[in-house]
């Protein structure tokens, strides 16, 4: 009699270890796996951070800032405080992006509060006026900044402006009002010094979208009588690189140190996120941690956009 051997029935694998919630945990990841997972999750964060930053959350931030100064300036010239010089009523120094200024353009239809200084933070809320010239409807040029693109892109219509075209400027001393001598760009023909006569230079970026090539110049006359010209502390040239056209804030401590907290915030909740989806779940994981680094992204780009040229 022959005896048949009969394999032994295969082992079923052993079930898998039921995670939190029931869910099945997932294979442990490779550690260069983990950190590449990561770094992808800062580029995206930051990439779209900066996609945001300079288009539809840019623009809700200007909108916001700018409703916010333009109670403030209509509260000071009610009360008679608003600024008509470098000093605030009570002889305290500006401090930066502080209203100064309602401008308007009818012919644009543009409305904007004025800031002090021209440096690329105070510029994300709206035009800046050039700390070292006298304020609007004063004797000499007073100059305005403003972006071309970017934050509202407050300025990106003054090539369409024509000649004789009313620019109104109302401050403390109240109204002037301008009318346009034409438009010019880098490297043309400068109109003749304004002496005693008050003159407005409206500056912003020139070239394509984002990527600017020079500066263009919007010159206009003052109409209305000239207003007195209080002190002044800072001087013609008395400001540094950051407020010139086209400046950035990369010389600024500030500006590095936001930028250098953030990443290591963004890059903390990134290695987070690649532990969790280890351990929790690809959906939980992304429900949970896509809101905190797509507000982390912003907040990176919102502080790196200040090394960038201020008229962008």
């Amino acid at each position: 009699m022959t005896t048949v051997l009969t394999p032994p029935p295969p082992v079923a694998p052993a079930p898998p270890v039921p995670g939190p919630a029931g869910t099945s945990r997932p294979p442990a990841a490779h550690p260069g796996l983990a950190l590449a997972g990561a770094a992808l999750c800062v580029l995206a964060a930051v990439l779209l951070g900066f996609a945001a930053d300079l288009t539809v959350v840019g623009h809700l931030q200007h909108a916001r800032d700018q409703q916010t100064a333009f109670d403030e300036l209509r509260r000071q010239l009610a009360l008679g405080t608003a600024p008509v010089g470098q000093r605030t009523f009570d002889d305290k120094p500006l401090s930066m992006g502080a209203p100064v200024a309602l401008l308007r353009i009818p012919v644009l239809g543009l409305r904007e509060v004025v800031g002090e200084g021209t440096t690329s933070g105070v510029l994300t809320s709206g035009p800046g006026h050039r700390r070292d010239t006298p304020l609007p409807g004063q004797a000499g040029t007073s100059v305005i900044m403003g972006r071309q693109w970017g934050y509202g892109s407050p300025f990106n219509a003054l090539s369409k402006l024509p000649a004789g075209a009313t620019i109104e400027v109302t401050t403390g001393q109240g109204k002037a009002v301008y009318a346009v001598l034409g438009v010019r760009r880098s490297g043309d023909k400068l109109p003749a010094p304004a002496g005693a006569r008050g003159r407005l230079t409206l500056m912003t970026a020139s070239g394509s979208p984002y990527t600017p090539t020079g500066v263009l110049y919007v010159d206009a006359e003052l109409t209305t009588p000239v207003q007195p010209s209080p002190a002044r502390y800072v001087r013609l040239g008395w400001i540094g690189p950051a407020e010139e056209a086209l400046g950035g804030e990369s010389g600024e401590g500030g500006a590095w140190l936001a930028v250098f907290l953030w990443s290591q915030a963004l890059l903390a909740a990134a290695l987070l996120t690649v532990w969790l989806h280890r351990v929790w779940g690809h959906w939980q994981t992304w429900i949970t941690a896509g809101p905190v680094l797509t507000a982390l992204g912003l907040a990176v780009s919102s502080a790196a956009t200040r090394l960038l040229p201020n008229l962008l």
